[in-house]
């Protein structure tokens, strides 16, 4: 058997996979990380580390395994906190989670568990992996979503290499939820009931300007409404025109009547509903444009508002990243995947066509609140075949 190292985090689910680790045989070993201390932004009432420290190391005692703790909030803001802060700055809209698990989780901790001469690490997400050996008698490590199509977290590790996968274990891939709270309970873990972490990864629950505010200065703005008969919704863009058809609406300071007011632009995301502070509405206001040069957020009234659908998002080519490399297109190829473009969203026919300068994402259907910065991730199945940065 394999001496594993399992990143304990004081959560239901990484305290089960280390006991299925030990079931197994294993010789396991628990690593807690602290990779956060600021509170500033953190909402009341969120469990700070400590908290979560003092549970990792309940469920080390029960399952007799030793726990060793390391502070990687260096790195933890230099890769992913400080790429937050210039993401949002430009306008764009990143996602932490996914930083967190290529950066830190499976790069920086991962170097840690080999110090402690781990043969794996494991993790507590819900995805599973698997071994495929090639005719040339390599292998390929295929990133599959988990069995429970509710906790499926495969898109929280988009961007890992095969480097990564060959040493990652995914012990909890093949439960469900449930399952995972009943043997956490009959296994007397102390996290059995405890509630799932939410909010930013390591960071938690956090009020987002307020957070943002360490390193952002606010500014006071214009809202500016948009109808759904703005002239731009008209426009022709002819045939297989992807680049026109992947531009993302262009509105101006001229366009669109004033309705209120803001304080920063790089402080709102596309799609964005809450935060506004303008009511009277019959339906909800929603982000369509922002624009942090001009300080000007654009908003349109109702779900179905037409500037929040796109029916093709674009990803520059050095952003592309395939998981699976077998799998890889060159410039001129195209395939069809299922693609999602946000956590939990529901898998959405598309074809990706690979140029020159990137990949275009064509959906069958025109999709709601294409956000730069976000990650798209493209399936077969069940398997994670590659992902990248929306562009535009």
């Amino acid at each position: 058997m394999a001496r594993v190292v399992i990143g304990l985090s004081g959560g239901v689910d990484s305290s089960v996979a280390a006991w299925l680790l030990k079931q197994q045989g294993h010789e396991v070993v628990g690593l807690f990380m602290i990779n956060w201390h600021d509170t500033t932004g953190t909402l009341e009432g969120d469990c700070p580390w400590h908290d979560d420290r003092v549970f990792a190391e309940l469920v080390a005692r029960r399952l007799d395994i030793p726990l060793h703790v390391v502070d990687l909030s260096e790195h933890y803001r230099s890769r992913v906190v400080d790429y937050m802060f210039a993401e949002y700055a430009r306008g764009r809209t990143p996602n932490p989670d996914v930083l967190c698990n290529r950066e830190i989780k499976f790069d920086v901790f991962l170097r840690e568990a080999l110090r402690l001469g781990a043969d794996y690490v494991a993790t507590g997400h819900y995805c599973r992996k698997e071994e495929r050996r090639m005719p040339d008698g390599s292998v390929v490590y295929r990133l599959l979503a988990g069995s429970d199509p509710n906790k499926d977290q495969s898109y929280f590790l988009c961007q890992l290499s095969q480097e990564q996968l060959r040493r990652a274990l995914f012990p909890v891939g093949d439960l469900l939820k449930p399952e995972v709270r009943r043997i956490a309970a009959e296994q007397q873990l102390a996290t059995a009931r405890r509630k799932d972490s939410q909010g930013i990864c390591f960071v938690g629950k956090v009020d987002l300007p307020r957070f943002l505010q360490q390193k952002l200065a606010a500014r006071r703005g214009n809202v500016h409404e948009i109808l759904p008969s703005w002239r731009g919704y008209g426009r022709a863009v002819t045939g297989e025109d992807l680049a026109a058809m992947a531009e993302p609406y262009r509105y101006t300071v001229r366009d669109g009547k004033k309705i209120g007011e803001h304080d920063g632009a790089h402080f709102y995301t596309i799609g964005q509903r809450k935060g506004l502070g303008i009511g009277g509405r019959k339906e909800s206001l929603f982000v369509l444009a922002t624009d942090v040069e001009q300080n000007v957020i654009w908003v349109g009234e109702g779900d179905d508002h037409p500037g929040l659908y796109r029916r093709v998002l674009f990803i520059r080519r050095e952003e592309v990243h395939w998981v699976n490399p077998v799998r890889r297109i060159e410039a001129g190829g195209s395939a069809r995947f299922a693609v999602r473009i946000r956590y939990r969203q529901p898998l959405q026919g598309a074809e990706l066509r690979m140029c020159d300068a990137g990949a275009y994402v064509v959906f069958d259907t025109p999709q709601r609140g294409i956000t730069p910065g976000q990650f798209a991730a493209w399936y077969d199945g069940d398997e994670l075949v590659g992902s990248g940065v929306i562009d535009r």
